[in-house]
């Protein structure tokens, strides 16, 4: 087995040292991670929202930086300032937290959306512009950001310019009995993430998100995606569909998912399975139908049991 074949299993197996039972977690994280794009995870307190956020870090020899976003929080705190040099008579730039190559951004819809739209520029082209100067981000640069969908108080929702840039939403959810006995008794004796080590460096994710990028997509599963997509924009249900961000996101997720799973080429069940977290933060469903129960992950499975399935030898079933 070639070292880059076998880095994504030693990533997942190192993330599993610390999010126990969460397989299906890690591999869609890793996903998002791998592919290149930014990750929103949304879930009550006490999931190891952050825990898989350092977990995710202390995997990969990378520079970590983590925010708590408030109320007070400024624009600048997160993305830098210049201050006025005395001695060289010229401002000079103090970067910000955003400058690393893994950013938690810990209860994102806290901040202003002021403070939100901060990163904006940041998730979609890897710079921040401050006082009219255009400063790069380090290469790779991965967001992965929290909310708590139960408080309502002192939270700001974030609009959909905002949610459009991540590449997938996901929930970590509780865990089972026998898991939740395994979490607590490895935390006794210290936090795991102490004892938890790297398994790749910077130079060899990159190398990994270019050989993401090989991994083949038939032109039958991108004409798939794109008739997914599209009968979400004219669901009768929905306010909002996916975007052509969304079908290119579900296409990347589908090459990283191929990649960690061992696969040459995307497959329309890795596409099925993909859909969900890729698509549900990017739908807006109708009042009256929220009130008649309907959510978007319930849409995308109707959608996905009626769309046909694609053959890669061009055919459907």
């Amino acid at each position: 087995m070639s070292p880059k074949t076998d880095l994504p299993k030693k990533l997942r197996d190192n993330i599993a040292r610390v999010i126990i039972g969460k397989d299906e977690v890690i591999e869609l994280a890793l996903t998002a991670f791998l592919a290149g794009g930014h990750l929103l995870v949304e879930d009550v307190p006490g999931l190891a929202k952050t825990l898989l956020a350092r977990a995710i870090a202390r995997s990969v020899e990378a520079q970590f930086q983590r925010v708590q976003f408030t109320p007070d929080l400024l624009p600048s705190d997160i993305t830098g300032v210049s201050i006025y040099n005395e001695r060289e008579h010229l401002f000079e730039f103090r970067r910000g937290p955003v400058f690393a190559n893994i950013l938690l951004g810990d209860e994102l819809n806290r901040a202003t959306p002021r403070t939100q739209s901060a990163l904006l520029e940041a998730m979609e082209e890897r710079q921040v512009t401050v006082d009219g100067i255009s400063h790069p981000l380090p290469n790779p640069f991965f967001v992965m950001a929290t909310q708590n969908p139960v408080e309502q108080q002192g939270v700001y929702p974030l609009p959909e310019a905002q949610v459009d840039r991540f590449l997938m939403q996901i929930s970590i959810g509780y865990p089972s009995a026998a898991d939740e006995v395994r979490i607590i008794e490895s935390r006794l004796a210290g936090s795991p993430l102490d004892e938890l080590k790297p398994v790749l460096s910077v130079e060899e994710l990159l190398d990994i998100q270019k050989a993401v990028r090989r991994i083949h997509v038939d032109s039958t599963v991108s004409q798939y995606v794109v008739r997914l997509v599209d009968a979400t924009r004219r669901h009768p249900d929905l306010i909002l569909g996916g975007s052509p961000r969304a079908s290119l996101s579900l296409l990347l997720s589908g090459q990283a998912l191929a990649f960690l799973r061992g696969e040459p080429f995307v497959t329309p069940d890795l596409i099925k399975a993909l859909a969900p977290p890729v698509l549900r933060h990017r739908l807006i469903v109708r009042p009256q139908s929220v009130l008649g129960g309907r959510t978007p992950d319930q849409i995308i499975r109707e959608l996905l049991d009626e769309i046909p399935v694609p053959l890669l030898t061009g055919e459907f079933i």
